[in-house]
């Protein structure tokens, strides 16, 4: 058995937190993990399955796919904002009490977007269903990592991460089938069931946690005034762009630039999914090795990746790019996982405002891509943009690693 360190606000490293905690069985954080990345799994289908229902949407609200594009932004824009907001908001709230929260207005919100009546109604429901999105897998993530000793955190987080991974690769090509087959509001109908079902999971199976000793809105606001908690947010919003910017635009490169048929785009995509899950394994147990080079590592790796991918890539070195640039999700432990470490107290609002970062590299990648394409470089050249946003963001972790190292002494 281990102590259930989960169970105490605190990040569970300190023995003076497990000593008053109960014990929990191998079993039990079993039971605990799945019930987490049940959320990851409802929040990464809901997430992604309306890219592809976009033109029954469309069609339902009388308006063009490019306008029915906006709900993706509403729904990002609210990550963006809710993470850091309901993180300190919810500073007086137990775990359990705010995962619980989070999924109700996630599974709420998905019920409701089901039945949105016009479409300024379901912008808007999508946009207030983002809002929990980022606070949900900082907390699960927190919850996860104080679970095991320190040198397993990243990979207690790889593991609620499985859930958003193994959506991108199930869970949403499930929900688009079922979309197209009846509606598309039948797709977040589930999704909202799914987010019920993790209600009852982290009911049943996570026990419940006391609030932090001084916990406040005061000391979760102290995060933002650790110059390393921004460091590392600027690392994941920008070194991690390039991976949007390629994906965001891979089925026009895949008919466009690489000459395949349409049928195969569906292929592409299941292995940027598997690429993903391969990374998540993978890059968890590496942040556990060496978390710093875990980080610095797939930055250096994807700007030599993205640059070979837009050398007008090929159908074979195509598929290959792809997979491996779903490979580097390998890094999303780590980051989760170094915003913990210099985040000190505050360490709800870092690990949330991790994903809202994750989202701001979604919208610089998508956007930077599209401008490259606009001014006639080609698809390929996404991989450039890919490739300069991988090397800025390795730029920053290594002024970050180099003030780390001076303040220390080293």
């Amino acid at each position: 058995m281990t102590d259930c360190t989960a169970l105490c606000p605190e990040l569970g490293t300190g023995a003076e937190t497990a000593a008053a905690a109960p014990a929990l069985t191998p079993l039990m954080m079993i039971l605990i993990e799945i019930a987490l990345a049940a959320g990851g799994f409802g929040i990464g289908t809901g997430e992604f399955v309306i890219m592809g229902l976009l033109p029954e949407v469309a069609t339902t609200y009388g308006v063009s796919v490019p306008e029915a594009g906006r709900v993706i932004s509403a729904y990002a824009l609210g990550v963006v904002i809710g993470a850091p907001i309901i993180a300190v908001l919810a500073a007086k709230l137990s775990r359990r009490t705010l995962l619980l929260l989070l999924m109700g207005v996630f599974a709420i919100g998905n019920v409701t977007s089901a039945l949105a009546p016009g479409f300024l109604s379901f912008t808007a429901l999508r946009f207030i269903t983002g809002l929990p999105h980022g606070a949900y897998f900082g907390v699960a993530a927190l919850v996860a990592a104080s679970m095991v000793p320190p040198h397993r955190r990243a990979r207690a987080v790889g593991r609620v991460m499985l859930g958003l991974t193994i959506a991108t690769l199930i869970g949403t090509p499930i929900a688009t089938v079922l979309g197209q087959m009846m509606s598309w509001r039948a797709a977040f109908l589930m999704v909202g069931a799914i987010g019920a079902l993790t209600m009852i999971l982290i009911a049943l199976y996570l026990p419940r946690d006391k609030v932090a000793e001084g916990a406040s809105i005061r000391r979760e606001l102290g995060a933002f005034g650790r110059l390393q908690v921004w460091l590392s947010l600027a690392v994941a919003a920008v070194g991690f762009g390039g991976m949007f910017s390629i994906f965001s635009y891979i089925a026009k490169t895949t008919t466009d630039t690489a000459g395949l048929p349409a049928s195969m785009v569906a292929i592409v995509l299941a292995l940027f999914g598997i690429g993903m899950n391969v990374g998540n394994v993978v890059g968890s147990r590496m942040a556990d090795y060496s978390l710093k080079g875990t980080i610095g590592g797939m930055l250096a790796f994807n700007v030599v990746l993205m640059s070979v991918f837009a050398d007008r890539p090929r159908p074979v070195m195509l598929c290959i790019c792809v997979f491996l640039t779903g490979c580097g999700f390998a890094a999303c432990p780590a980051v989760q996982t170094r915003l913990m470490d210099v985040a000190a107290d505050a360490q709800t609002l870092a690990a949330a405002s991790n994903h809202s970062a994750f989202n701001i590299a979604n919208a610089l990648g998508a956007w930077l891509g599209g401008l490259v394409i606009t001014w006639g470089y080609g698809y390929g050249a996404t991989g450039f943009v890919g490739a300069a946003l991988s090397a800025l963001g390795l730029a920053v972790f290594l002024v970050s690693v180099l003030i780390e190292n001076r303040s220390s002494g080293r």
